[in-house]
């Protein structure tokens, strides 16, 4: 027990409560083709969100019918959802992290804030997953509102840019959990990268631009590049970034 409370006192800092990240480090991106032992769901209807989000769906109540609307795809350290935690207090959002020592930091990250901060963080969870295989194990048809791919593994050798998160076949099961009207935010500092994304979703027909007079009137937008270890990093070295921001819109008759 005492070896247990002094690894605990080690992971987080003894002035914020928070993780320290240094204990949770893991490479920078695994295989998206790899398979992983971690539980699934069956179906979204088996994914249990009063476990995640225990405030918002309190024992012996029967209000428990909200549903997660924003997916974080490859959520790292979690800094763009501590971010719109705050911005969308009324919103459930989850993380898809397929590092375990990543899933695990962000866990107790959230967990941290809570404690410190009574009443908020509620509303934000992490799952460790391949959300590029389980997507529509986790999310019914039509309801998200809001997916990001914020800096994603930009495989740069053209035998694995079928790795590559966003892609015309993906983009089909991201239409299906999105609901009409829904946005697509993308960010990356890789401008091969960018044009891709740029122009995968360019090409699926259920996708279209979202204009350059929403982007400026939607706050989400500044946290692409801000809330992130990566966006941070690059905005020290002073790199460029390439955003891709789409809306689902309804199928042609």
């Amino acid at each position: 027990m005492l070896e247990q409370e002094s690894i605990a006192n080690h992971t987080h800092s003894k002035t914020t409560g928070l993780p320290r990240k240094r204990f949770y480090r893991a490479r920078a991106h695994s295989n998206p083709l790899s398979d992983s032992h971690f539980p699934v769901p069956a179906s979204p209807a088996q994914f249990d969100c009063a476990l995640h989000y225990p405030q918002f769906f309190p024992p012996n109540k029967t209000n428990g019918s909200q549903k997660i609307e924003f997916a974080d795809i490859g959520c790292g350290f979690g800094g763009l959802l501590i971010s719109l935690s705050v911005l969308f207090p009324d919103k459930l959002m989850i993380g898809m992290e397929l590092r375990d020592k990543v899933t695990e930091y962000v866990k107790e990250r959230v967990l941290a804030l809570r404690v410190s901060n009574p009443g908020q963080y509620e509303n934000v969870s992490v799952v460790r997953t391949n959300s590029m295989k389980y997507i529509p194990n986790y999310f019914e048809k039509g309801q998200l509102t809001k997916m990001f791919f914020l800096f994603p593994d930009p495989h740069f050798k053209e035998k694995n840019h079928r790795r590559r998160v966003i892609s015309p076949h993906l983009l089909d099961e991201y239409a299906y959990v999105l609901r009409v009207g829904g946005i697509i935010y993308t960010i990356t500092d890789v401008e091969e990268l960018g044009v891709w994304m740029n122009a995968c979703l360019d090409g699926h027909p259920l996708f279209e631009a979202v204009s350059e007079s929403e982007l400026e009137a939607d706050p989400v937008v500044e946290l692409l590049s801000s809330a992130t270890e990566e966006g941070q990093k690059v905005a020290r070295n002073e790199g460029q970034t390439f955003r891709a921001v789409y809306r689902r819109i309804a199928a042609s008759r």
